[in-house]
Order: structure tokens, then C-alpha cells, then sequence
């Protein structure tokens, strides 16, 4: 091989070979990166004492698997907290909800009344079949629907009372009773990905709301489906559904 001929057929084989060595140096990158995140979040996980389950990374997010159920929300909370995680999910649509810590307040002085002649009011029994509790729960969605903040998981002040007069006709339910929380989000700029994260967000969020008002905390679990079932109305809406146990 002499002449510019022969370096004219040389060119395309070290354009080859460069490109060769690019992609293989941004795969052991991205190799190492994810090697480094496994190893820190297992270490992070390790450290609070959350056994049980795996984590694994594409690139920067990782993905939650395996872990018991009150323990996986503590899980996905560590590893969203590890340097250098971008997002972090629990594998599956169905997440268990574990409510957060409340305060009790201190108890402020009373003064005694004097005892009252009246009667006190007479209040509605509960529906006690899933059928008549589903009503129940329906009517007042209807009447106030549980709505968001654009874009956020943050209820409006009307949406969060709506999941307390939820809350409050599911406390005095019967006790083999449980309940689904369902969260929808319509599509927007970050595609399917962030409208399911955000879906999750809005149930977590309705969820907590109920086990916070007297809804025992193993009776909710919550759930989101992203933009797949959207309606002709409004998506930031979250859906609760009875379920006999």
C-alpha cells in the first residue's frame, strides 16, 4: 500500500478505531458511576439499618426492589438523599405508605362547664358494606374533589380538606375494610417518566393525609398511573377506592 491511495483507505479504519475507544471510555464511565452509587447507597442503607432489598442504577437513577413493606418508604427516602442520585423509584405501581411522625400537642388549660341539659345531636351511622362506603366516599369527591397545585403534589387548601372528610367517614368504618389511593398527572414537558413520579406524589400525599385523621396506617396503600388514564376534564386528581380485606 503506497500513495495517497493507501491513506485514503486508512482513513475510515482510524475513524473507526477512535470511535471504538470514545465508547468505550463513556461505558466505563458510566460503569463507574453506577459502581459508586451502588456502593454508597448500600452503605447509606446499611447505616440506617434497611436490610432486605436491592438497588440498582441506569446511570444516576436508581431503582428500589425487594424491600419489606414498612420498610421500603425508608429505603426510597436514604437513597434519594445520596449524593449524586438524580431520582430514585421503588420497583412496581403499588407503594407501602408509612405516615409520618406527628407531634401531640400540649394539653392548654380548661375551665369546667356546667353539666348540659341538651341532648347531644344524633349522628348518621357509617355505611357498614364496601358498596355504601364507596358511596359515601364518592358523594364527597363529587361535592369537593381532591385537586393539586399545578405541576406539584402540593394539595389547594379545598383539595386537603376533602381528604379529611374522606378521612374522617373511613375512620369509622368497619375494620376489614382497606383502601386504595390512585394519583393521576397529565403529560407535560418531562414526558411519562415525570408524569408517573408525579402521580405517586399526589397519592403519597392524599395518603398521608388519611392515616394522619384516624385511617389506620396497614389499611392505605397508594399507587400512581401517570398520564394513562386521563379524562376529558382536570388530571391533578387523586382517586380513592374501597376494598374489602
Amino acid at each position: 500500500m503506497s500513495g495517497a491511495g493507501g491513506w485514503i483507505r486508512l482513513v475510515p479504519i482510524a475513524v473507526l478505531v477512535t470511535a471504538l475507544l470514545a465508547g468505550a471510555a463513556t461505558w466505563a464511565q458510566s460503569a463507574g458511576i453506577e459502581q459508586d452509587l451502588t456502593a454508597r447507597t448500600q452503605a447509606a442503607l446499611a447505616a440506617a439499618g434497611l436490610a432486605g432489598g436491592t438497588v440498582t442504577f441506569g446511570g444516576r437513577d436508581a431503582t428500589l426492589s425487594g424491600f419489606p413493606p414498612d420498610k421500603a418508604l425508608n429505603a426510597l427516602q436514604v437513597v434519594q438523599g445520596v449524593d449524586g442520585v438524580r431520582s430514585a423509584e421503588i420497583s412496581g405501581d403499588v407503594t407501602p405508605f408509612t405516615p409520618a411522625p406527628t407531634t401531640v400537642p400540649a394539653p392548654t388549660p380548661t375551665t369546667t362547664a356546667p353539666p348540659s341539659t341538651t341532648p347531644p345531636p344524633a349522628t348518621t351511622a357509617p355505611p357498614t358494606d364496601r358498596a355504601g362506603l364507596q358511596a359515601e366516599v364518592d358523594r364527597i369527591l363529587a361535592g369537593s374533589p381532591i385537586g393539586f397545585q399545578p405541576d406539584s403534589a402540593k394539595l389547594t387548601p379545598e383539595g386537603e380538606q376533602a381528604a379529611k372528610d374522606v378521612a374522617k367517614a373511613l375512620s369509622r368504618a368497619p375494620a376489614n375494610f382497606r383502601y386504595r389511593v390512585t394519583g393521576h398527572a397529565g403529560r407535560g414537558p418531562g414526558g411519562e417518566r415525570t408524569a408517573l413520579k408525579l402521580s405517586q406524589d399526589r397519592a403519597r400525599a392524599v395518603a398521608r393525609i388519611l392515616t394522619t385523621n384516624g385511617v389506620p396506617a396497614n389499611h392505605v396503600t397508594s399507587r400512581g398511573l401517570g398520564d394513562t388514564r386521563p379524562t376529558p376534564g382536570d388530571d391533578r386528581r387523586v382517586e380513592i377506592t374501597v376494598v374489602e380485606g
